[in-house]
């Protein structure tokens, strides 16, 4: 081809690029050494850099740049993304089996594929005349945020689809996959993040759905995102009318399809893999949570069709937490916001279920005896619920004699009081120096700056610690009343001053670092976060959001609460004796008082604004919220049903009118079809806030 003609030249570029991209990406089997393909791409960059007229939207050079979004706009799914229910035992899952063939009427076999489930962040991908044009996350699975710009730079992303020679491309197809974090990668990406001085990401998951929702493409493009692809939703033309065909299809044209996916022909057959899986996770670059099993014939998939939330024809054998040795090196003692002392495993760091332990709670010196654990101790560490670190137990027979036994402190590790239960026979004991005791004037701060309370970003644990360091706060008392001059003596709020800046900006030759710029910012926001929020801030023992949230609705103000006496606090739905007896011992305390006197005179909010135009269309009802939903936060769910007049529950029972069920759901949603208790899912939920019983049907 002669190179005098550009446009024919880039062309030619182009299907090289992306021809090398297939290769590599999808087949596994570059064709080039990487040196030759750069020599292509950076060939192709500086023909359309000379001739910016040849620039195609579906170049490979395209996939990076732009400039940082301002947000997320809501896009509609083509067709739902549903949820997968699960099953965790071979009897469940040939249950699920007898369940398909039942509603199918036949006792004839059916045929599955399996493919392991990635625990990534799940996406739509929608191609129009061949050319991807759209790229959006799962959301509630009718309506998710379009990150087209941000998968863009993801390489195994194709930016069209592959077709052959004389081939036309369908003119819609919308693709369903996962976008994840190569442990790989996932490790060099957090060894980056600290050496950056940035928190580390806890897991590959969360590190993927990070990094899709990036402002600035650019970032998302920084770092190593891959995709497998699993199936399609809307689609015009001939497609194959199997799933196994359809990822075949998938492959041929351009898009990364799980190599370990089979087809079975008989469901035991799939139980015996999924078991066999089981052990053979760390074989694999990604994160598993399981296996996906789906039924092989497309067109049973329409006859089966599905419930609110999940489709019959799929489901998911979901595998127990991962467990893994490591040595107990020590049990420490931590004292809380509350005083109570806690101990905590000191353990060889260990990789479980997507990220690295240090650390484990062992609850208190019982728990500890219950175990059988002694220091030394090679033990079996999981993640109960793939989340929260828990120790098993030892592993005796691997004990050489050298083990010793835990002695819990009598005195506080902090400030060297007494420890003591506060009530007899209780299993905690606790630091009664509550106002002065270190370890607990920095719970206490670090807790008050988190989300579920003020939600003061710049100051967290480390933030605490130095204000506390340097003596710019004694308590807790004095926080709203710290300025950019009493920050001057804080130095991880400062930094050394410039020649550039103002004069009346600079004290004793340092200024705000753009940390201290924000912390003053953060307070200043604050002071305006809704009742229930200082509540939590306040550190009551038992009070927590739900509890927060009945208090701060049912009396509107911190002074009507105060002046409450326990019969009234305890008639509060969601607060009973207990909590009504903290608040009121919290109370009679002269240095807790003072913290609110401060707050107050600061311009805390003290009382809520009563909106009386949000129609009570809940009232009388009670709604528990499980999973995640894409217009909802966790707290906005609990104060929108708050708002209209109803419970937001926290588990599910015979009492409970709905369940809303959202991605990721647990066993709450189990635990309701179970009882028979109506299910909503997001667009559901809506329709209620909005309408009351009435305006929807459940599932």
């Amino acid at each position: 081809m002669p190179r005098s003609d550009p446009a024919a030249r880039a062309a030619e570029l182009r299907r090289l690029v992306e021809h090398h991209n297939y290769r590599y990406h999808v087949l596994d089997d570059p064709e080039i050494p990487d040196s030759a393909y750069d020599v292509l791409y950076d060939e192709l960059s500086a023909l359309e850099a000379d001739h910016p007229e040849l620039v195609t939207p579906d170049s490979p050079t395209q996939r990076v740049g732009g400039a940082p979004a301002g947000g997320f706009t809501k896009v509609d799914h083509l067709q739902p993304m549903g949820s997968l229910e699960k099953v965790t035992t071979a009897e469940a899952l040939e249950k699920w089996a007898a369940d398909v063939r039942k509603r199918l009427g036949t006792d004839e076999p059916v045929a599955y594929v399996i493919e392991p489930k990635i625990d990534g962040s799940a996406i739509s991908l929608v191609y129009e005349q061949g050319a991807f044009v759209r790229g959006a996350t799962r959301g509630d699975g009718t309506r998710g945020e379009d990150v087209t710009r941000n998968l863009r730079t993801v390489t195994a992303v194709p930016l069209r689809v592959r077709t052959d020679d004389g081939e036309e491309p369908p003119s819609l197809l919308e693709v369903r996959g996962e976008i994840y974090f190569p442990l790989t990668g996932f490790a060099r990406f957090n060894d980056a993040q600290v050496a950056a001085g940035k928190k580390p990401a806890p897991n590959p998951r969360n590190a993927a759905a990070g990094s899709l929702r990036q402002l600035d493409p650019g970032i998302t493009a920084g770092r190593p995102l891959s995709l497998w692809v699993y199936g399609a939703g809307a689609r015009e033309g001939d497609f194959p009318q199997t799933q196994w065909e359809l990822l075949a299809w998938l492959r041929d044209h351009g898009f990364r399809t799980n190599p370990h996916a089979e087809r079975i022909e008989s469901i035991e057959a799939v139980a015996e893999a999924c078991s066999a899986w089981e052990s053979r996770r760390s074989e694999l670059d990604y994160e598993i949570d399981g296996i996906v099993i789906k039924v092989d014939d497309l067109d049973l998939h329409v006859a089966l069709g599905a419930t609110s939330h999940a489709p019959r024809w799929a489901t998911a054998f979901k595998y127990p937490p991962e467990e893994v040795h490591t040595r107990l090196l020590d049990i420490v003692v931590s004292i809380g916001r509350t005083g109570r002392a806690t101990p905590f495993a000191v353990m060889e760091k260990a990789r479980v279920a997507g990220s690295e332990v240090r650390q484990a709670t062992l609850h208190n010196q019982d728990v500890v005896q219950e175990k059988g654990v002694l220091i030394g101790d090679t033990v079996v560490l999981r993640k109960a619920g793939d989340v929260i670190p828990e120790i098993v137990g030892p592993v005796v027979a691997l004990r050489d004699g050298s083990e010793r036994e835990f002695e819990m402190p009598t005195h506080c590790p902090s400030c060297g009081t007494e420890l003591r239960p506060e009530r007899e026979g209780d299993k905690d004991i606790r630091c009664p120096n509550a106002r002065s005791c270190p370890s607990q004037l920095r719970e206490r701060l670090s807790s008050l700056a988190s989300r579920g309370a003020f939600d003061i970003e710049a100051l967290g644990w480390e933030g605490a610690i130095a204000l506390l360091d340097a003596g710019v706060l004694t308590d807790e008392g004095d926080l709203f009343t710290v300025t950019a001059e009493s920050l001057a003596t804080v130095g991880l709020f400062t930094r050394a001053a410039k020649k550039s800046d103002p004069a009346d900006a600079v004290h004793d030759g340092r200024v705000l670092s753009a940390n201290g710029v924000k912390l003053l910012e953060n307070l200043e926001q604050a002071k305006s976060q809704p009742l229930w929020r200082v509540l939590v801030a306040l550190s009551i023992r038992h009070v927590g959001p739900t509890a927060a949230r009945a208090l701060a609705t049912h009396f509107g103000s911190l002074d009507a609460i105060r002046a409450a006496s326990h019969e009234e606090l305890s008639a509060v739905d969601g607060v009973g004796p207990v909590i009504a007896e903290a608040v009121l011992d919290w109370f009679t305390v002269d240095w807790h008082r003072a913290i609110v006197d401060k707050w107050a005179a600061a311009g805390v909010r003290m009382a809520d604004e009563v909106d009386a135009s949000t129609p009570k269309t809940l009232a009388g009802l009670t709604v528990v919220v499980t999973g995640s939903l894409a217009g909802f936060s966790r707290d906005e769910a609990k104060e929108a049903i708050l708002a209209r007049g109803g419970k937001a529950a926290g588990s599910v029972s015979k009492k409970t009118d709905f369940v809303v069920v959202g991605e990721n759901a647990g066993t709450k949603a189990d635990k309701a079809e179970q009882l028979g208790v109506p299910t909503l899912d997001e667009e559901g939920f809506r329709a209620l806030l909005d309408g009351g019983p009435e305006a929807v049907t459940p599932g």
